[in-house]
């Protein structure tokens, strides 16, 4: 795969009328985390409650060195503000008002009253800190400004706000690069990111600067890709946004080491070509500042927790054991029902979640049946048409969307890998009887790359239509899935715990 020279200007001047629509997406998706933000009740199944321990004692200057208990700061807060709605129904605390109304001595009796005897232990400790460093920020601003406990909390959510608005410039901006000439991808994408129901938007989760970070690195890629010489100054910003992915969440390391492949065969290929002298100070650049921070991490989780990310005391608290290379190929995913049952929770919660009300999934199984077939159909109507149509796509169009299919499956083969490689044993997820790894928001660093391939199969399905035609029906689709994503969450809205009833 070589590269090539873009076809375009690298600074086209963009269309007014473009960036307008871009601005409206990037304040829908700020409304829409919002909402959702404010609407669901605390602290959701999505290890929240271990999130928000972690932030604390990084609020607190305490960096964990090993799986530590929960603080006794939680515990009060869990005490004070948690539902219960997702894990089941506690009907005395139905027709209680929420504590955090109650009389400072009622407070405390209850706050002792719900105290575990044994705090239990938070595996999220060993986590790479850019998030609960980011996070912990505001905590401490918080606190010094005054504001009450629950806007406190709810305000570590709202935090995701610019995040995800960033997310949404950062995919028009990669859409616009490859695709100049396309408007429909270029605002397509934008605006399947502005309305995802993915819940992990909407919590307090590390895994929502992973789409941030991975997305400065994939359009630092693309630039890579279709620059005659990459100066030092991209090498620099694309080398410190993987370090900053990896940062984030040590599950990013297979989509990083993708994009190290692509830079790689990049590299040779400039070899080749007599270019590579001249590029050496950008991929030096880009190596050393995407290597060290991670080096460093990796040598403070090996002395503190064993191994080289931290996930070894996590996977002894879980009963994980690796497995034999041998047994590997023995895993069901490799069946047909098993690859299908695997890609039947992945997609769908890639795109919505995996939230629980009542410890039932919050979410239509009719709609993750629809995510599941349009993206498997959308995402081979692209790369088939690439492949048999070639001249349909220009050549570095079509480069760009093999390097995020190669991205986005590689996101998708660390939960494959996980998967095969460990016993499970007693783990309650995942179980010797369901032994898959499926937790979709795990690949949420390949979000841009996945919604480039998504969009272009949505526009080559529909390429006999007029532009006007397509903006409908992309208009009728992004409607489509704001409301879905509000007849399924409806219940939270209703729930006495969520920041409008504060």
């Amino acid at each position: 795969m070589e590269p090539v020279r873009p076809e375009l200007p690298l600074r086209p001047r963009w269309p007014r009328q473009e960036l307008a629509w871009v601005g409206v997406l990037c304040l829908l998706a700020a409304l829409h985390v919002f909402i959702y933000s404010a609407a669901l009740p605390f602290f959701n199944n999505v290890d929240e409650p271990a999130h928000f321990d972690t932030v604390v004692k990084y609020a607190h200057g305490e960096v964990p060195r090993r799986l530590e208990i929960y603080s006794a700061e939680m515990l009060r807060d869990v005490a004070l503000y948690n539902s219960r709605f997702y894990f089941g129904t506690n009907h005395s605390r139905e027709l209680l008002p929420p504590p955090w109304t109650w009389p400072a001595k009622q407070q405390a009796a209850w706050i002792a009253a719900e105290s575990p005897a044994s705090p239990g232990t938070n595996v999220e400790s060993s986590q790479p800190p850019l998030y609960y460093t980011y996070a912990a920020s505001w905590w401490r601003l918080g606190g010094r400004l005054g504001i009450g406990e629950g806007n406190r909390l709810y305000g570590l959510r709202f935090l995701n706000i610019p995040v995800v608005m960033l997310v949404v410039w950062l995919g028009w901006l990669a859409a616009r690069h490859v695709f100049p000439e396309k408007p429909f991808r270029c605002l397509g994408v934008p605006a399947f990111i502005a309305v995802m129901p993915q819940s992990a938007f909407y919590a307090i989760q590390n895994d929502v600067l992973s789409p941030l970070f991975f997305g400065i690195a994939f359009l630092g890629l693309l630039r890579f890709w279709t620059a005659s010489i990459p100066g030092p100054g991209l090498g620099l910003v694309t080398g410190l946004a993987l370090a900053a992915a990896f940062l984030t969440k040590s599950t990013n390391i297979f989509p990083g080491i993708t994009i190290l492949v692509l830079l790689a065969l990049l590299a040779r290929h400039f070899s080749q070509s007599g270019r590579l002298r001249e590029s050496l100070p950008s991929f030096f650049t880009l190596v050393v500042c995407a290597g060290l921070p991670a080096l460093a991490w990796m040598t403070w989780c090996k002395i503190n927790f064993g191994d080289l990310t931290g996930s070894q005391p996590k996977a002894q608290f879980w009963s994980w054991t690796p497995k034999p290379l041998l047994q590997w190929w023995h895993h069901p995913i490799f069946t047909p029902h098993g690859a299908a049952k695997f890609l039947d929770h992945f997609l769908p919660q890639f795109w919505q979640g995996e939230l629980v009300w009542h410890l039932h999934p919050l979410s239509f199984r009719l709609a993750d049946w629809i995510y599941t077939i349009a993206t498997i159909g959308l995402l081979g109507f692209a790369l088939v048409k690439m492949t048999l149509q070639p001249a349909s796509v220009s050549r570095s169009q079509c480069q760009a969307l093999w390097m995020s299919f190669s991205i986005f499956a590689s996101a998708a083969a660390f939960l494959v890998f996980i998967s095969i490689a460990f016993d499970f044993h007693d783990s309650p997820y995942p179980t010797p009887e369901s032994p898959y790894l499926y937790c979709g928001r795990q690949a949420l660093a390949a979000l841009i790359p996945f919604m480039l391939l998504f969009v272009s199969g949505l526009d080559n399905l529909s390429e006999r239509f007029p532009d006007r035609v397509k903006f409908i029906i992309l208009g009728a689709l992004l409607l489509l899935i704001l409301s879905v994503e509000a007849a399924s969450n409806w219940p939270a809205f209703a729930d006495p715990y969520n920041w409008f009833h504060l």
